[in-house]
């Protein structure tokens, strides 16, 4: 992709979508970070569908450590990988209540200091529960910033540096949702949707999935 095209290919995703959000339900920075914690290798839906049993009953640190691990277990057994989630969603609230007085911490090295949590879960709580302009690079990112041109590389944390110099300031807050919705129901893994992406003709996808045939 060339330069000349990344800001008309980021006006387009924001026109369409001007104030994109996580599809992870939550209402403190906490319930975010606990969530995104147990997304990994599983779907949206299904955290949501997880939390919102959860989430009534123990939505603090503290509240997450009364439980006990096999009562936590009980509440996200659907979601896939649970036993060793919930081990790592208990000791992270044992660090955020023994060291921050039960808060998220909002510096990077702090979150990733906390069991479970990796650079991907820091940079979306730092993003969506403090406004900062992080990029998590999630299957998504990759292969949109990949297919696209936009920002290509070999590992996730080539593809976030590249997009940190490649994505205008401008829209570089939001550009973490819009580039992960593009990429879930547009630009899909196995047979992007190009006859009805609006960012195709700045794309260096070749070549482009033709529209199927209506019988």
């Amino acid at each position: 992709m060339k330069v000349a095209d990344i800001g008309p290919f980021f006006a387009t995703l924001q026109a369409a979508n001007p104030a994109p959000a996580t599809e992870l339900e939550y209402t403190t920075p906490f319930e975010l970070l606990a969530a995104v914690l147990l997304s990994a290798q599983a779907t949206d839906v299904g955290v949501n569908k997880a939390t919102r049993r959860l989430y009534p009953v123990a939505n603090t640190p503290q509240a997450i450590l009364d439980l006990g691990l096999e009562g936590l277990e009980g509440y996200i057994k659907t979601i896939g990988l649970y036993r060793s989630k919930a081990r790592h969603l208990m000791e992270a609230c044992r660090m955020l209540v023994d060291l921050y007085g039960g808060e998220v911490p909002r510096s990077r090295e702090a979150l990733e200091a906390l069991p479970g949590v990796g650079r991907k879960t820091a940079n979306v709580v730092l993003n969506v529960a403090f406004g900062e302009p992080t990029i998590a690079v999630d299957t998504h990112i990759f292969r949109v910033s990949n297919r696209t041109g936009l920002a290509p590389g070999k590992t996730p944390l080539a593809v976030e540096l590249k997009l940190g110099k490649r994505v205008p300031a401008e829209y570089r807050l939001h550009a973490h949702h819009w580039l992960i919705l593009h990429g879930r129901y547009v630009c899909v893994a196995r047979k992007p949707r190009c006859w009805e992406c609006a960012v195709t003709a700045y794309c260096d996808f070749k070549p482009k999935t033709p529209a199927p045939d209506k019988k």
